[in-house]
């Protein structure tokens, strides 16, 4: 396990994870559906980005076979995600990095054969940018996987859940210029796999 800092500012998320915040888990419907739009890793890299407690990541890297590297901007939550990791050894690579604004060579691997984003597309302020990056990243037929709330899902009227979901122009964002997209459904959550 390699585990290593960015000067990222972590703000709003680093309070977050210090205060004990945790987020919907990774479960067996949802791996389901990942291990069969992205198949097995054969020490292919991965790039798991936001990877909070790391669930994701040594998925990807333990059951899956690639080698994952797990990134995400809060000091805590990579902390907390190597310290869970406790399957076999070598295992995933932790980086503290923002990827929306650090620099993409600090990551191990100058491209991922799979790349993932689970429940951070919605948070993006420049989904463009953002997705720019991804696919600077991404191996020649690699593929992004990303999962994220759509919006008029829950069954709340709760203003501030109401807003979590991505809009159908934020999902044409995410979904334009690749040639292959499919989806699945999770509840309130839709997951695509996105190919060139």
């Amino acid at each position: 396990m390699t585990t290593t800092a960015s000067t990222a500012s972590t703000s709003p998320w680093e309070p977050l994870w210090v205060q004990g915040r945790r987020y919907r888990q990774l479960d067996d419907a949802e791996r389901r559906l990942l291990d069969e739009h992205i198949g097995p890793g054969r020490a292919r890299p991965a790039l798991d980005i936001g990877s909070g407690d790391g669930a994701m990541t040594r998925h990807l890297h333990h059951e899956l076979g690639y080698r994952t590297t797990g990134v995400d901007c809060s000091p805590s939550a990579i902390a907390l995600a190597a310290a869970q990791d406790t399957g076999p050894s070598p295992g995933p690579v932790w980086k503290c990095l923002d990827i929306t604004t650090d620099d993409l060579t600090a990551l191990p691997e100058p491209a991922y054969a799979v790349i993932t984003c689970r429940l951070v597309y919605r948070w993006m302020d420049d989904k463009a940018a953002f997705l720019s990056r991804v696919r600077q990243l991404r191996a020649p037929g690699g593929v992004l996987w990303a999962v994220t709330e759509i919006t008029g899902r829950r069954t709340t009227t709760d203003p501030a859940l109401l807003g979590l979901g991505i809009t159908p122009a934020e999902a044409e964002t995410l979904t334009g210029g690749w040639s292959v997209v499919r989806t699945a459904d999770l509840d309130v959550l839709r997951c695509y796999a996105l190919r060139p």
